[in-house]
């Protein structure tokens, strides 16, 4: 793609933060700003957020060719999913100040189904090609037991079937939107990235002693995840299990979710081989990862989304539940292990035998770090999503004829009025 694009992505997270869904969208950001290749013309990437605190500046530059700008929908402090729902149309409004006129975007981005909502119904009154990314499905989160707003799963469907292209990070995902009613020519695959520089298989690690280390990083300690982790190290003897993830270290004392793994790992006879991290910094997370023998992402239904990735990146096998997005990066008996959830029997001894066998180890790690760095380079995703972005211009119908997505067949974009109206107006009117 040689001539430069005015790219909009929407989100409703504070960018300043390490949400991994904010983490995601600021590094994409910053990638569809660099050139693909040598004689392109950089595009201009703006990321419209929410405003989440007062003394937040309205624009920010995230790196050459990328900003981030923030508007004001309800009161500027985070807010749960079903009040977030409630400044959709204060969303929709600052967009449409912003895109009027010379601002007006090449292509609109959403991420999030409320993103969605707020960006969709502005980009169909502009004509601009509207895409949508999920970060995650009601379904799935209803499926296991977590409150889901009541609108949630109906309006996934809708916004769907109404943009002109859907990218799910999984195949997983993908499947799941075409059981909602998504047409299955629609969806692209475009997986997160991981930065290769930041995590790589070189550089300083944190202390640690002679026992083999296993390490999880989860962004939440109730997920089921950790707990299987826990009871796995009674059958991984002489090995221990670092946890990151949940509030700070120095919180953890007084965490719910902490205690009653502690007191599991303490029934179990294992709590002097548990060491709870916290929420570790992400500058700092390659330093635990170089400490790992194994990674172990055993969530039974929301892994983390880059844990694999970025362990991979290190240099450590990952033994995975084969769920999401870990299901397509981890390739079984190659750069790691697919094992069922919530074994932790069959699990242990998955990980003894390959703590045990040195050289097929060695030889996972080399693979994993190569997947990594080729497969999932925030350089690549972003080819991968202008591609995408590509077929829906008014100049490139035979391309859009070709698909979505980078491996699947696409319908060409619906017209603004043929669309289904539902998104736009369900919470913005």
């Amino acid at each position: 793609m040689n001539c430069s694009l005015n790219i909009a992505l929407v989100s409703m997270s504070a960018l300043s933060g390490e949400h991994p869904q904010a983490s995601v969208v600021r590094e994409l950001a910053c990638a569809l700003a660099r050139p693909v290749r040598d004689g392109d013309r950089r595009n201009h990437v703006t990321v419209y957020a929410r405003r989440y605190d007062d003394a937040a500046r309205e624009r920010t530059r995230l790196g050459p060719g990328a900003a981030l700008r923030l508007l004001d929908a309800g009161p500027p402090r985070p807010l749960a999913e079903h009040d977030l729902v409630r400044h959709v149309r204060d969303m929709a409004d600052g967009l449409r100040r912003r895109w009027s006129g010379a601002g007006r975007p090449d292509v609109v981005h959403a991420h999030g189904w409320i993103e969605g909502l707020a960006a969709c119904a502005v980009a169909r009154e502009l004509g601009v090609p509207f895409v949508q990314s999920y970060h995650g499905l009601g379904t799935v989160e209803r499926r296991a037991g977590r409150p889901v707003h009541p609108a949630r799963v109906r309006l996934e469907a809708a916004l769907g079937r109404g943009a002109d292209a859907v990218l799910a990070g999984s195949e997983q995902e993908a499947d799941a939107l075409v059981r909602l009613g998504v047409p299955r020519p629609k969806i692209g695959v475009i997986p997160y990235g991981v930065d290769g520089e930041h995590f790589s298989q070189a550089g300083p690690t944190l202390p640690h002693g002679d026992r083999s280390r296993l390490v999880t990083v989860c962004r939440d300690l109730a997920d089921g995840g950790v707990a299987t982790a826990i009871r796995t190290l009674v059958n991984v003897p002489g090995a221990e299990l670092a946890v990151a993830g949940g509030p700070a270290r120095r919180e953890l004392e007084h965490d719910p979710a902490a205690h009653r793994l502690r007191m599991l790992a303490k029934r179990l006879h294992v709590a002097d081989r548990v060491i709870f991290m916290g929420r570790m910094p992400r500058r700092s997370l390659p330093k635990l990862l170089r400490t790992a023998r194994l990674a172990l992402c055993l969530s039974p239904d929301r892994p983390e989304p880059r844990a694999a990735l970025e362990a991979m990146a290190c240099g450590v096998p990952v033994v995975t539940t084969p769920v999401g997005g870990n299901a397509d990066s981890v390739l079984d008996h190659i750069t790691g292990l697919h094992v069922p959830a919530e074994r932790p029997v069959e699990i242990g001894r998955a990980v003894r035998r390959l703590l045990a066998e040195e050289t097929t180890r060695h030889a996972f790690a080399i693979a994993a770090a190569d997947r990594a760095h080729s497969r999932y380079s925030w350089e690549r995703i972003a080819a991968e999503t202008l591609r995408a972005y590509a077929r829906l211009l008014p100049d490139a119908e035979p391309e859009r004829r070709r698909g979505a997505g980078p491996e699947r067949r696409a319908e060409p974009a619906v017209p603004a009025q043929a669309r289904e109206s539902e998104p736009a107006a369900a919470l913005t009117s």
